[in-house]
Formats: structure tokens, C-alpha cells, sequence
């Protein structure tokens, strides 16, 4: 038996160790209390109790670092030992300060220096890891927004048939999450036939949108055949399958056919953008900047402002919980990706002279946030749901198309019902 004071950052512990049991002299208080049995000293700031009178007993003092977690009710020391407590989760990483023989245990100080090397070379290989893990992210972010700031610049049918590809994409991996061990635990999934042909007209949704100008007419006809189908399944139809379905149908196809009508619909001249009239003429000249190409480079920059500022801001400042469907995700992260998300939406709008408002500008950049903002939420809670942390692993360090995409899906219909609702003119 042997006595080990654990340093916390609340207050210090003295747990009792044997053979098969460790459990704290005190469940009710993070603080020992002493009794008749035991004698109370203080030393170094630390309320220390000698536990046992027995002339043999020999003190190992423990500095320890551990984790606490409200939700667990056990605890383990990394020297193989476990504990039930009613309160919090303590891992422990323990030396001994003393050499020679724990006692009882067998445990010498070289296998207690071994397992804290091998906590510190667990501890950094996982900063190695998320470093990879960060170069890697950085590096396809940069590719993903070169690349896609040369299909919004080409615009026409360029920029519709790479929605059209990231759309039937994100279609698939919205039918896999509603067919995942989550998800379907609790209902019964669209047969695969249907999500297979529900991922065919949400990739062709954006092409019509480009030729026809409406899709009102083929996303009408497209749920009619779809609801169709699932009625006369071979099986029993269930209304999950039927609601599952139709909001694959408005959250993949219809929802991004949006952008396609804020970038190629919105055909009126830039006239104010004095970038358009240096642009040069192999490029299209100034007839290519058009209020579709201005509203959208806005729109598609400030989300990415909003992202980035909210992630660095809750990595700062981040204290409280912003909702229990994306844990960390905070209240202080969303209010630096406010600003953010504003003031890059403020500063192109004086560079590119659209919207000639500030106060149009700001107004815009603040329903881009809020756009973003709950399209990722709505996709965290599909994941919640589906029981898995990404979409899917098609880009490196960002998981899925969905995972990327999902802060666009609603701020393309927002930004245009904007251009064409609220601002006189277009905003020119």
C-alpha cells in the first residue's frame, strides 16, 4: 500500500492504493477530509493525510496530470489500475519521486519511467499527427479554392457542370448517411434503386436550372416520380423512407440550383467595378463581370471568412458551448466569424464597388453567416444522427464534398432571394 497526492488544477487529491483497489478518501469534495484515523500536515500548498500508522508504510509522492469528464464514472491510473467514481474521469500519468520497489505491486521505477515515456511519445506523435493533419488541410483548401475561383470566374455551363459534379457527389453521401447504422437503427432507408436515382436528378437539377432558367417544373415532376416509386416497392412503404427522400431531394439538388442562378442568372452588367474594366479581353473583357459574378465571389469569399474566423476565434477565445449538435463549436468562435464573415463582405464591396451600400453590405454579410452557420449545423446533426464524424474521405484533411460544401447550400438561395428581393436595381 502506498500513498500518491494527485495535483490538480481545482484542488489536490490523496488517494488510498492496494492491490485491488484505489479509490479517493472522499467522494463528496475534491478535498480530503481528514478523520480520527488519520493525521492532517500541509505541505508545499497541498493537504497532505498519512493513511496508515503501520512503521513500514513508505510516502511516494505522484505528480499527476489528468483529464476530467462529468459523463464517465470510472477512472484508470496508467499503471493498470481502475477505480469507480461517481463523478469524474482522471487519467493519470504518475512517476515516483523516490527510487527502488513500489510496494506491494512489484512496479520498479524504471517500468514507471517507461510507461510515462510512453505517454509522452503517445502525446507527440498525436501533435505530429494533427500537424499532418493541418498541412494536409491547408494544402487542399488552397487547391479547392484556386481551382474553384477559376470555374466561377469561366461561369456558363463550366460552372454548372461542376455543381452538377459536387451536387451528385454530396447526393451520394447524404443516401449513405441515411442508410448508415444510425440513422436506420431508428427507421427504414429509401431501397437503393431510389437513392441511386435520387443522386441522378440532383446532379441534372443544375443543368436544367441553367437551360430551362426555372426548375420549379422539374423538381415538382422529379418528387412526384420518386414518391411514386417508394409506394410501389416490393416491400411495405414506410413515411421515413418517403421523408428521408424528399429532403435528399431539396438538400442536394434544389438548394444548390441556387447558385446557379445567382452566378449565370444574374446577368446585369457590373458597372461600377472598375476590376471589369481592366479585365482583359481573352478572359472575356468587361462584359464578364456581371452582378452574378460580383455577388457570388462575395458571397463564396465571406463564407470562407466566416469559416476560417470562427474556427481561429473559438480556438482563442472559445469558452461556451454554442449547441450540443456541434460540441465544439462556441458562442465566442460564431461572434469572431460574424465579424469576419462582415467585414470581408464590407471590404470587397468597396474594392468591386457592389453592392454601392455599406449598409447593403453589411446586411449581406450577415445572412451569408447566418447561412453558413446553420448549414453546417444541419449537416453536423445528419452526422450525429448517422453516428460518424465525416461524410465521407474523398478530400484529404476535409473528409467528404458534403463536409466541405455544407456552409454553401443554403447561402446560395439566401444570397440571391437578397440580390433579386432587396436591392434596387441589383445593388448597381
Amino acid at each position: 500500500m502506498f500513498r500518491a497526492e494527485i495535483h490538480s488544477l481545482m484542488a489536490p487529491w490523496t488517494l488510498e492504493f492496494d492491490a485491488s483497489n484505489l479509490r479517493p478518501l472522499s467522494l463528496a469534495s475534491p478535498c480530503c477530509r481528514s478523520s480520527h484515523a488519520h493525521s492532517r500536515r500541509r505541505t508545499n500548498g497541498f493537504d497532505t493525510l498519512n493513511l496508515s500508522a503501520r512503521p513500514n508504510f513508505r510516502e511516494f509522492r505522484f505528480r499527476t496530470e489528468f483529464s476530467c469528464s462529468d459523463s464517465q464514472r470510472v477512472f484508470g491510473i496508467s499503471l493498470g489500475l481502475r477505480v469507480k467514481h461517481s463523478r469524474r474521469l482522471v487519467t493519470n500519468v504518475a512517476r515516483a519521486e523516490q527510487p527502488g520497489q513500489i510496494d506491494g505491486f512489484g512496479i520498479t521505477d524504471k517500468e514507471v519511467n517507461r510507461d510515462t515515456q510512453s505517454s509522452l511519445e503517445d502525446s507527440n506523435s498525436e501533435l505530429g499527427h494533427k500537424r499532418s493533419q493541418l498541412k494536409r488541410r491547408v494544402i487542399f483548401g488552397l487547391a479547392i479554392g484556386l481551382s474553384g475561383g477559376g470555374v466561377v470566374l469561366a461561369g456558363g455551363w463550366v460552372f454548372t457542370i461542376a455543381v452538377s459534379a459536387a451536387v451528385f457527389v454530396a447526393a451520394r453521401e447524404y443516401f449513405e448517411l441515411v442508410r448508415s447504422r444510425g440513422i436506420a437503427s431508428g427507421m427504414t432507408p429509401p431501397p437503393r434503386y431510389v437513392s441511386r436515382a435520387c443522386s441522378v436528378v440532383c446532379c441534372i437539377m443544375p443543368l436544367l436550372t441553367l437551360y430551362w432558367g426555372n426548375i420549379d417544373v422539374s423538381v415538382t415532376s422529379s418528387a412526384f416520380v420518386v414518391a411514386m416509386a417508394l409506394l410501389l416497392q416490393k416491400g411495405i412503404p414506410r413515411f421515413a423512407q418517403l421523408s428521408s427522400t424528399m429532403f435528399g431531394l431539396f438538400y442536394c439538388g434544389y438548394l444548390p440550383c441556387f447558385w446557379v442562378k445567382l452566378r449565370c442568372g444574374l446577368a446585369a452588367p457590373a458597372l461600377n467595378t472598375r476590376v471589369g474594366a481592366s479585365w482583359p479581353l481573352l478572359l472575356g473583357g468587361q462584359p464578364q463581370w456581371t452582378v452574378g459574378l460580383v455577388a457570388t465571389l462575395i458571397s463564396i469569399s465571406s463564407i470562407i471568412a466566416a469559416d476560417t474566423y470562427a474556427f481561429f476565434g473559438g480556438k482563442a477565445f472559445g469558452r461556451t458551448p454554442l449547441t450540443a449538435i456541434s460540441p465544439k463549436k462556441t458562442w465566442e468562435g460564431a461572434l469572431v466569424g460574424l465579424g469576419g464573415c462582415i467585414a470581408t463582405s464590407v471590404l470587397l464591396a468597396k474594392i468591386l464597388c457592389w453592392p454601392t451600400s455599406i449598409l447593403s453590405a453589411t446586411a449581406f454579410g450577415i445572412l451569408i453567416f447566418f447561412g453558413s452557420i446553420f448549414g453546417d449545423l444541419t449537416e453536423s446533426m445528419i452526422k450525429r444522427d448517422a453516428g460518424v464524424k465525416d461524410s465521407g474521405s474523398l478530400i484529404p484533411g476535409h473528409g467528404g464534398i458534403l463536409d466541405r460544401l455544407d456552409s454553401y447550400i443554403f447561402t446560395g438561395a439566401l444570397a440571391h432571394s437578397f440580390v433579386k428581393t432587396f436591392l434596387p436595381l441589383y445593388g448597381v
